[in-house]
Formats: C-alpha cells, structure tokens, sequence
C-alpha cells in the first residue's frame, strides 16, 4: 500500500509512544520473575507482539487491557520444545536465544522478513562452547538444544548490543558466575545501560567491568510493577519534522533515561534549531540551520531522519560509524540515500556513513519505502520541507514499531493519504 504526503508546516503538540526497547526488556524480565507483572503504557507494535509470543511459547501467560500488559512467568520455562517465531524482530530474537537456552529449551527460532538474513553467528559461535547445539543453515530458522553453561563469553561489541543483552538476561539464571568480555569496542551502548537499567528493577545485580561485565549466578529476578519511558526513537521524527519546518513539542521524554536516542535533542541543537528542554517535553523551532558532523556509533536509528535533517542544513554534513545499518531492516545506508535522492536530496552513500548536501527544499516525488518503519517515517518528516507531495510504499510498515504514527503524525498537522 502506498501512501501520499502533504506539504505542511509542523505546528502542535504530541506525546511520546511508550518506547519500544524499554517494553521488550520488561517483558522478558516479567516473564523470568516467576510471579505476576503488569507493565504500562504498551503499544501492540508488531515486534512487541513477536516478544509476548515468544515468551508465551516457554510458558509464560499474559493479557493486555487499557495499554496495560499483565505477565505472568509461572510457567516458564515450563515447556521442554518450544517454536519460537520472532516476525521481523532483531531484538525478540537476539534477547530470547540464550533466554531459552538458559531454561533447557529445545527451541526453534523461526522469522520473516529480513530477519532470517541478520547475523546470528556471534550466538553460533559463543554459545556451543558453554554447552548449546545450535542448528543453522546460515540464518533462521535456528535451532538450540542444552542448557547454557556459566562462564567467560567473549563478544565483539561493534555488531549489535543485542547480542550482549541477551547474554545479560540468560547469565544471572545460572548457577556459576559469568563474564561477557568484549572483543573490539563497544557500540549501542545506551541499549546496554537499558538493560542493566531495566534487570535492576526486577532485582538482578550486573558489575561493570573495563572490558566487559561481571554477572553473579544464582540470582533471581523478582516480581514488578514496571513504567515504560516514552520512545526517544520515535519522537524523533516529530522533533525533526519541528526543526525543518515550524514549531513542535513532544511530550513525556524522560531527559533521564538510558535510551541512547535522547542524543537528538543534543544533535538539533549542533544543526542550530532552536530546541527547549522542561521537564519531561522537548520542544523544537525551525531556525537557519547549518551542517555538522554526526558520530552514529551509539544513535544508529536515528540516521534515517537525522539524515533528512541534514537536507535542509547548510553545507555539508556527514554522518560516520554507522556501518551496521546495512543490516537492518533494509540496508539503511543505501535506502536512506535513495530516500532523499528520489525527492531531490543530496546524498552520497559512504561505506560506513552518508554526506549529505544542503538544499533550499525538497521537490517531492515518489519513494520506495523498502518495507522498512524508519524509512517510510523519515518519508513523511521530508513533507515538512518539500515543495510537492510525497508517495511512499510500504505504508503499513510502521506497524512493526509505531502503529499510532500516522494519527500523531496528524496531530502536528500532517497531511496524508493511503
């Protein structure tokens, strides 16, 4: 399904979606409490249904009411083979492998998508030393048997913090001590701090290391009630969408949290918007805005729209470290570039980045959307700064993280139609 975009001027206020990441991690700390949970606000996103799915196929049980999602872990792990379909989720798959490894599962791991494509050969390769069977033909589906082992787990951390974070959440289950010790420098590391951030209200103690992590066997999470933060992610695109072309405030942002993604207030302030921080709001106003440089290592899901940004920035930007798009959604590089090209853009695409040239305005036209969320979005913040109107596939697409984005994306006066 297609959809087209109007040319406005952003004015208006929004709230935050609950964030997505934040959710994942409570649910798997729920269900691995063993006791009833509730965790709120939840939107259903289709990668946040692929997580409930998953932890519901090693025995948990859960309901969802007024955006308030009870897990009950009683029975987890209560299940000795398991199916465990992941959909297009990078996060559910990479969290709930060692997850089900650390309960004994015989689990399947099955996706769709360009999920069966991304890399898994960290898992592939780690955890057969610590006593899994992992069966792959290269990708999904993946199938493990054994229970994992405690001990040293050496990871490189510049291919995604997934891997790590599922480690973090499988390692305090067993009986020995652990340690995650990292290969190459780390990457994401906000996501990582999410994590331990999120562990630590279900009562599970993780020590820093210089290199790694420390992790304590024998612990046990504990029953939660949990509060969501809302998506730095998401609101992203609104704060752009206020910096190209008029006023806009997000609300319910916590400048607290351990999202890596509240760097984009930081980075709209670099490009030279006028931004304002009370509370827990963010409010963005257009001004005469300017190149900058754009390190990507710890923000990778902001590319996409920081590169729309950037069109509308004086000079040149370039945005750098951001090699790991490639295996997203889509190649997130080469989509991004072709995104913005397609509607008179700018671009030249880098091996690990993007340079991205000013332009008075976008032209409009027609854009592939390459059924990926963040770039089907990042087609809707370039109408705050086109001249003509935009058509994008893959409407739907957002479903996967932001299903309500169309009907917020209105309250800041987008103009759309499917």
């Amino acid at each position: 399904m297609n959809v087209t975009f109007q040319p406005f001027a952003p004015m208006g206020t929004v709230d935050a979606p609950p964030s997505k990441s934040d959710v994942h991690r409570a649910i798997i700390c729920a269900a691995l409490s063993g006791g009833v949970c509730t965790i709120a606000p939840v939107a259903l996103s289709n990668d946040i249904r692929a997580t409930i799915a998953c932890v519901e196929a090693l025995g948990a049980v859960t309901k969802i009411e007024n955006n308030i999602l009870t897990v009950d872990g009683e029975g987890m792990f209560s299940r000795e083979r398991a199916v465990l379909d992941c959909g297009e989720s990078g996060s559910t798959l990479r969290f709930m492998v060692p997850v089900a490894a650390a309960g004994g599962v015989a689990a399947t791991f099955a996706g769709s998508g360009r999920l069966p494509e991304r890399p898994i050969g960290i898992y592939t390769e780690a955890l057969p030393k610590a006593g899994v069977t992992c069966r792959t033909k290269g990708g999904l589906p993946l199938e493990i048997s054994g229970r994992l082992r405690s001990g040293d787990f050496l990871i490189p951390g510049d291919v995604s913090s997934q891997f790590i974070s599922g480690l973090l959440f499988a390692l305090p289950l067993l009986r020995g001590d652990s340690r995650i010790l990292l290969t190459t420098p780390i990457q994401s590391a906000g996501y990582i701090n999410m994590t331990i951030r999120t562990m630590a209200k279900f009562g599970i103690e993780i020590s820093i290391l210089d290199n790694g992590w420390y992790i304590r066997g024998g612990q046990h999470y504990v029953p939660s009630d949990y509060r969501t933060d809302g998506d730095w992610s998401q609101a992203a695109f609104f704060m752009v969408a206020g910096a190209i072309g008029g006023d806009v405030t997000v609300r319910g942002v916590n400048i607290d949290s351990a999202q890596g993604d509240k760097r984009i207030a930081a980075v709209l302030r670099d490009f030279g918007a006028e931004v304002i921080q009370e509370g827990g709001s963010v409010r963005v106003r257009k001004q005469p805005m300017r190149a900058t440089e754009i390190d990507a290592s710890q923000i990778p899901d902001l590319v996409p729209v920081l590169a729309v940004c950037a069109c509308f920035a004086e000079g040149v930007t370039r945005v750098t470290n951001a090699a790991r798009l490639r295996i997203k959604e889509s190649d997130r590089l080469r989509t991004t570039a072709a995104l913005l090209s397609s509607l008179g853009g700018n671009v030249r695409e880098l091996p690990d980045g993007l340079e991205i040239t000013g332009v008075k305005s976008l032209a409009g036209g027609s854009a592939d959307g390459c059924n990926d969320h963040r770039i089907v979005m990042s087609a809707a913040v370039c109408a705050a700064g086109a001249a003509g109107e935009i058509t994008c596939s893959d409407a739907m697409s957002i479903n996967k993280s932001y299903p309500d984005f169309y009907a917020d994306y209105a309250k800041i006066g987008g103009i759309f139609q499917k």
